[in-house]
């Protein structure tokens, strides 16, 4: 799958867990990033910067391969 742009995604739980990604910091992820449409609003290479939801929460760089279209 080709993540662009202005795509909406989510992160699939199964890769996101357990990656060198929760690794690097608190393993314990919102449950957002799994239940929500997050807009891709830029990608970098490997990444994605994504940013979920309506109400403020930080935006986050995860793998193209981490996510999946909603």
């Amino acid at each position: 799958m080709v993540i662009k742009k202005g795509a909406m995604v989510r992160a699939i739980r199964e890769k996101l867990e357990g990656s060198v990604e929760a690794q690097a910091s608190d393993p314990r992820f919102p449950s957002y990033l799994f239940d929500s449409a997050g807009e891709v609003l830029d990608v970098k290479g490997d990444y994605a910067f994504v940013k979920f939801g309506k109400v403020p929460t930080p935006n986050i760089w995860l793998r193209v391969d981490q996510l999946e279209d909603f």
